[in-house]
């Protein structure tokens, strides 16, 4: 069985935009994958709400991407597929950081993985990077919690693409297939979820 991992943040753990729930578990995009893709496959959920690419956050602990990644894929170990898809909180959280700094962190999380032996045979994981949605107008409350640039995450596809050609990595880009949710301008919303895990691009890189 091929163990795919899917590395995240709240729109990978299901965060409902508006109002602070969590989708059902077969609402979740990863559980859309693992139905589309079906026996012999294993597709494990790993996100967390907050989580940034390798940046620590002083208000709530284990939000490092980074600090996290090795044993989070030694545990899940022989990793076949590592999706990341970060990148968003960087820019929300932070005014001073851009698109190719959240990109830089995302070649970092690579680097970790591609010199790991959590693949099979002690080999490195194969890894698919999802370059975020572009952020849209922010809710009241997302504009009280998030002091970055929002407006920034237009360059995300650029750089995202870059650092994957650099590293020799499968990429996707999110934005050519949704947006996130209008009640908070960041999370996805079931339909957006139903078509990220229905991607075709994405099916095809887990064979």
């Amino acid at each position: 069985m091929k163990t795919i991992l899917c590395y995240g943040d709240s729109n990978t753990w299901g965060y409902i935009p508006g109002n602070n729930g969590r989708y059902p578990r077969e609402k979740r995009w990863p559980s859309v994958l693992q139905r589309m893709i079906g026996a012999g496959f294993y597709v494990i959920e790993e996100g967390l709400c907050g989580r940034y690419t390798v940046h620590d956050e002083p208000f709530r602990v284990g939000r490092n991407g980074a600090a996290l990644l090795q044993p989070i894929l030694e545990t899940h170990a022989p990793v076949n597929l590592l999706i990341l898809f970060l990148g968003t909180n960087d820019l929300l959280h932070h005014v001073d950081i851009t698109a190719l700094d959240a990109a830089r962190g995302i070649e970092v999380l690579a680097k970790i993985a591609q010199s790991s032996e959590t693949g099979p045979l002690g080999n490195p994981p194969k890894i698919l990077i999802i370059s975020p949605p572009r952020i849209r107008k922010l809710s009241t409350e997302l504009s009280q919690l998030c002091h970055g640039e929002p407006s920034k995450s237009v360059d995300f596809t650029q750089f995202f693409r870059e650092i994957a050609n650099e590293r020799s990595l499968f990429f996707l880009d999110a934005a050519e297939i949704l947006e996130p949710s209008p009640l908070d301008g960041v999370h996805l919303d079931e339909d957006a979820h139903l078509v990220l895990g229905r991607w075709k691009e994405i099916i095809i890189q887990t064979k």
